[in-house]
């Protein structure tokens, strides 16, 4: 051993054998405190046998078939390398045909003629002894039959379908599968229900071989080679399991403890086996080292109760499994000191007024003191915001004002003592520049002064010095530097510049700086001003890993001066041609230090700036590569979300090259269950900015975190963050669910919430389905529409509106994740009562006689209930438009026809019908209609609904008729553009003479009736009428603009109920009546009896209809109805 020291040293240079130093060796080191141990060091001497003889028979081998060539070599310490060499010491080629296997065989997948020779030598090369031992040559002799015999694959190594292996957690996992097989088999592999694991995986040799490092537990599982070739495939499954020596997660740290006190040694391990923690006391076993009553042991833990000087003791943990042990020394330390401060007495601090004040107490002593500070000599203990205590003892008062300036005592005290120690603190006043000095503008050769009057405190002595463009002064007699003052005599341009007055003192430093500018002496040109010129000469100085200084010449100003200059950088290496901002500066600087990242290759550039603008970019810098060195941040929006139940997708954003600070940029992935595991699983991945973990429980939290780390180490620890396993469908129904029914149109439903750890997944709501069974009031089925209603969050009730009256419905009501919904709540059943129906379907009056009309209705369409009868009101319109008494009739629900009889002749009448349930009346619907002078109607010749189509020599026309039977008809037609026409003469034929005779006769009618109702008081108000025969189902009525007042329906706004054509409606609408006189009224339509009296129509006006078809819009004269051309 070496003197001083515990290095043991074993020389067998001199002689002695390598064998008697065999074994393991411990080292303990023991003084008065107590003893501690060392790891087990094994040491074994490395061996090199030679191989032993044997007879090698030549191998014979039919082309096509498959060879291996055992090596066997003997069994070394350390194992020996293997490799084949023909006896020309030349490496015997390999390919996916011919490869050497783990075992150090080699392997053909298929023989060919050229495989033939006798020298396939096997190598073992035994490096820490430096030898290498030679197998006997192997002949191969390879005969061949024709025609060669294709093979499907087999597996020459491992045999049989399936295999296991085990591999330590942290090692290298090598799998290998070789296959025989013509054509030479190509060799794949996978993980059963798993992926192979990014940036750890590797193949060799020729793919047969899989290569995983740094395994873990995660690595367990099911691997499949596959040898593939033309006529087929074989596989082989390897189980693999991934045992774990022991590894730290608590280990024992260092104790000390003041007598009378508590504490506790921790010792936590992992492993697979899970390792055994056994305890130690000064090297020797717990359970038979001598008693000590404050010490208990509680499995990895030894608990501390009121220890004593004597329990000082050096313990040592031990961490086993069959795969390996830790031992770890943790030295108990039981100390009695009384309190001792180490700062110095009467130590002066000086600090500037408004600065922070730190006011140092060093102190030790066991148990640890308390340390309490004392303004003044009688000053109460310090407290309160204004003060912040440190742990090491150090008083700081975060802004000193000059009353903070005084005698300061600390006092350090435990149970065996108390001292004190006092410092002294005084608060100086700061130092300013009170008048700095100012931007000048100077003419060639004349005289500047620069003005720097400071003021300070009176205990500090002041130093001013004076800079040019951040350097020292010229030495030129010209400048002259006065007490407050520079002036320079007799400026010159090279005194152009910057110039910078600097104050210091022992406590603080202040400085103010100004620009110079000179400029030529009149007479001067025309000034033009424009954008800087850019700046040149650029130089990088000062290179350090994190920053360099960069110092330019600026470009000509232009006669605007420079205001800024902005310095961009490139980086060649991760984004060459792109050009970044760095920073930014004042226009009288010249020199800027920037700060670096690390493995950036640099560029820069400068770009001056004045009011007219920015200049063009400087001259690129010369390069700069900054170190590489560990990465400074770790990724960001670090996310866990699951995307199946079984799994969780971990995302982030990656870091771009610039922020990777070196090669190699990949990530560490962590994650563990939350409140379940104990140890972080991890992987290593690159190049991707997302991992899947499989195997996770449904909507588990995890924590999560990311770290990036590249070729040179890892970035500082990530934080953590919270994510989820994948959800899951929930899988209860929402209970208890109950109806309560508001109205005939208005539900609310109540339910149970289910409990949380059934939703499996982040509660977004609740669904209700609810859907109409059937209508109560027609007890018939119809399509089911479902609706959904969806309420979010943790509600246990919801409205269901728009429901329909007298209706049965059905719902259910299912609990929502972010999956999809669970299952659904047996149907509840709930009914909706009576409302009010809606109006009847339509009401027709028909066969108009001189006293009755005929009415038919149809039911409602939504009857909303059990109808109970229909309200039937009705009242006349006389022809000065008044409103005649309201009757109003009750109609039992089972009818739809009604005759009113005992009406007034040649009467307009206005009908009010409504439907009614039990809960009351529904909507009505109105209509109008006239009954008849006399019992024929006179039916006049009309034509309508004209179209044509031409073709290139002919066209073809078509109308609709309406008239007399046996009439003739004539058609007048003309080309475009022309007056040319051809028309048919019909003035002479004989119906059209009675035609016109006739229609003379009604003008000359229509025309006395006019006379005889103007004579009777002209335009009547009809507004005026209704407001004295209000109806609260009649809206006001509109004015026409110098006709009839108009009459408008409440509902409608529309004439007489449009209906058929034919001659039992004795009535003419507005759409059939082009043809007639009516629109040679004077704003109001009208018809005739058969008599050919005028009976004026009581109807709303409404805007003249577009022509059907194409119709003539002018006022149809009989002639222009049968010639009218399209």
């Amino acid at each position: 051993m070496k003197p001083n020291s515990g290095t043991l040293v074993i020389n067998i240079m001199n002689g002695g054998k390598a064998e008697a130093y065999e074994g393991v060796y411990q080292c303990t080191a023991r003084n008065e405190r107590g003893a501690a141990i060392s790891n087990n060091i094994v040491i074994r001497p490395s061996r090199s046998p030679l191989w032993t003889k044997e007879r090698l028979e030549p191998n014979q081998v039919r082309e096509g078939d498959s060879l291996v060539l055992h090596c066997r070599p003997p069994v070394g310490l350390p194992p020996p390398i293997i490799f084949w060499m023909d006896n020309a010491f030349q490496r015997l080629p390999q390919s996916e045909r011919v490869s050497q296997g783990l075992n150090g065989d080699l392997y053909f997948s298929n023989v060919q003629p050229e495989d033939t020779r006798e020298d396939y030598i096997c190598y073992a090369r035994f490096n820490h002894t430096q030898t290498i031992q030679q197998k006997q040559p192997i002949s191969v002799k390879v005969f061949s039959t024709k025609p060669v015999t294709e093979r499907q694959p087999v597996l020459l190594t491992p045999t049989g379908s399936t295999s296991t292996k085990v591999e330590l957690r942290g090692s290298v996992l090598l799998l290998e599968c070789i296959a025989a097989g013509l054509p030479t088999p190509a060799i794949h592999w996978i993980k059963e229900g798993g992926e192979l694991p990014d940036n750890r995986t590797f193949f060799e040799n020729f793919k047969k071989t899989l290569k995983i490092i740094d395994v873990s537990e995660a690595d367990s599982g099911n691997y499949k080679c596959i040898a593939r070739n033309i006529l087929g495939s074989a596989h082989h499954v390897i189980s693999v399991t991934v045992k774990a020596a022991p590894y730290w997660i608590t280990a024992p740290r260092n104790l000390v403890l003041s007598p009378g006190e508590d504490g506790t040694l921790i010792c936590r391990a992992n492993g697979n086996p899970k390792p055994n923690i056994s305890w130690l006391a000064n090297g020797v076993p717990i359970a038979i080292a001598p008693e000590d009553p404050s010490r208990k042991v509680d499995g990895d833990t030894i608990i501390f109760s009121h220890v004593q000087e004597r329990s000082s003791a050096v313990y040592q943990c031990n961490a086993s499994n069959e795969y390996g042990y830790l031992l770890a020394n943790a030295f108990v330390n039981v100390l009695a000191e009384p309190p001792r401060i180490l700062t110095p007495a009467n130590k002066l601090y000086q600090v500037i007024a408004d600065s922070p004040a730190l006011l140092d107490c060093a102190y030790f002593g066991s148990p640890k003191p308390e340390i309490e500070w004392f303004k003044g000599v009688k000053g109460s203990i310090l407290r309160g915001n204004e003060y912040i205590f440190h742990d090491n003892g150090t008083l700081e008062i975060p802004v000193a004002q000059k009353d903070s300036a005084g005698t300061y005592t600390c006092v350090a005290r435990n149970e065996l003592g108390k001292i004190q120690n006092e410092v002294q603190l005084e608060v100086k006043d700061p130092t300013m520049i009170i008048k700095q000095p100012e931007y000048k503008v100077i003419q060639r050769y004349g005289q500047v002064s620069f003005e720097c009057i400071i003021k300070y405190d009176s205990t500090l002595l002041p130093t001013v010095i004076w800079l040019k463009d951040n350097d020292e002064l010229p030495d030129d007699e010209r400048f002259l530097v006065g007490k407050d003052n520079l002036t320079i005599m007799n400026v010159t341009d090279k005194d152009d510049g910057t110039y910078t007055c600097i104050v210091n003192t022992t406590l603080d430093s202040v400085s103010a700086s100004a620009v110079l500018t000179v400029v030529a002496a009149p007479p001067t040109p025309a000034i033009i001003y424009a954008r800087p010129n850019p700046p040149f000469d650029l130089e990088l100085t000062g290179q350090l890993e994190r920053s360099v200084e960069l110092s330019w010449v600026p470009g000509d100003d232009n006669n605007s001066p420079i205001t800024t200059f902005v310095i961009e950088y490139e980086d060649g290496l991760h984004e060459p041609g792109v050009w970044h901002y760095q920073t930014e500066v004042p226009g009288t600087q010249t020199t800027v230090q920037l700060k670096l990242s690390p493995y950036v290759n640099y560029s820069f550039r400068v770009i001056a700036v004045n009011e007219i603008g920015r200049s063009q970019p400087s001259e690129p810098s010369e390069q700069y590569l900054t170190k590489s060195a560990k990465p400074d941040e770790n990724p960001s929006n670090v996310q866990g979300i699951g995307s199946e139940p079984d799994n969780l997708v971990i995302t982030w954003e990656s870091l771009t090259g610039f922020q990777s600070n070196g090669p190699g940029l990949q990530y560490k992935v962590s994650w563990r269950q939350k409140d379940v595991d104990d140890e972080w699983t991890s992987v290593i991945v690159a190049n991707v900015s997302k991992y899947i973990v499989s195997g996770t429980p449904t909507f588990a939290p995890y924590e999560v975190k990311v770290q990036a780390l590249n070729d040179l180490g890892y970035a500082p620890e990530p934080s953590e963050v919270i994510g989820h396993s994948g959800e899951d469908l929930p899988m209860v129904a929402p209970g208890n669910v109950q109806v309560h029914v508001v109205n005939s149109t208005l539900a609310k439903v109540h339910w149970d919430p289910v409990p949380l750890k059934t939703v499996r997944g982040h509660l977004q709501g609740y669904k209700v389905y609810y859907w109409k069974v059937q209508s109560l009031s027609r007890r018939s089925r119809r399509h089911v529409e479902k609706k959904i209603l969806t309420f979010r969050g943790n509600k246990t009730f919801g409205m269901l509106p728009g429901l329909e009256p007298y209706s049965s419905y059905k719902l259910n009501v299912r609990v929502v994740n972010g999956k999809g919904e669970g299952p659904a709540s047996p149907d509840k059943v709930f009914k909706t009562p009576e409302g009010v129906p809606s109006s009847p379907s339509f009401l027709k009056i028909t066969n108009p006689t001189l006293d009755s009309l005929t009415l038919e209705w149809g039911s409602p369409t939504h009857p909303n209930g059990v109808l109970t009868s229909y309200i039937l009101k009705f009242q006349p319109i006389n022809n000065t438009h008044e409103l005649g008494p309201l009757v109003e009739i009750r109609i039992p629900a089972n009818e739809s026809t009604l005759i009113l009889k005992n009406l007034n002749y040649s009467t307009r009448y206005k009908f009010y019908f409504n439907a009614q349930t039990s809960v009351g009346s529904g909507s009505q619907i109105t209509e109008e209609a006239v009954t008849i002078m006399d019992e024929v109607q006179p039916l006049y010749p009309r034509i309508r609904n004209v179209t044509t189509a031409a073709a290139e020599t002919y066209a073809n026309i078509s109308w609709e008729y309406e008239g007399p039977d046996h009439a003739n008809f004539y058609i007048e037609y003309g080309v475009a553009g022309t007056m040319a026409s051809r028309q048919v003469d019909i003035a002479t034929q004989g119906w059209f003479i009675g035609l016109m005779c006739a229609v003379a006769l009604l003008i000359l009618i229509l025309l006395i009736v006019c006379f005889i109702r103007r004579n009777k008081g002209g335009k009547y108000p009809v507004k005026e009428k209704e407001d004295a025969h209000a109806d609260p189902e009649i809206q006001p009525m509109k004015e026409d603009d110098g006709t009839f007042g108009e009459y408008s329906d409440a509902e409608d706004h529309k004439p007489l109920k449009k209906g058929s054509r034919t001659p039992s409606d004795r009535t003419v609408k507005k759409e059939d009546s082009d043809d007639s006189l009516v629109d040679y009224g004077e704003g109001v339509n009208g018809q005739f009896n058969e008599d050919g009296s005028f009976i004026g129509q009581y109807s709303g006006k409404k805007e003249k209809e577009p022509a059907e078809g194409n119709e003539s819009s002018e006022a149809p004269s009989p002639v222009n109805a049968m010639n009218s051309f399209v």
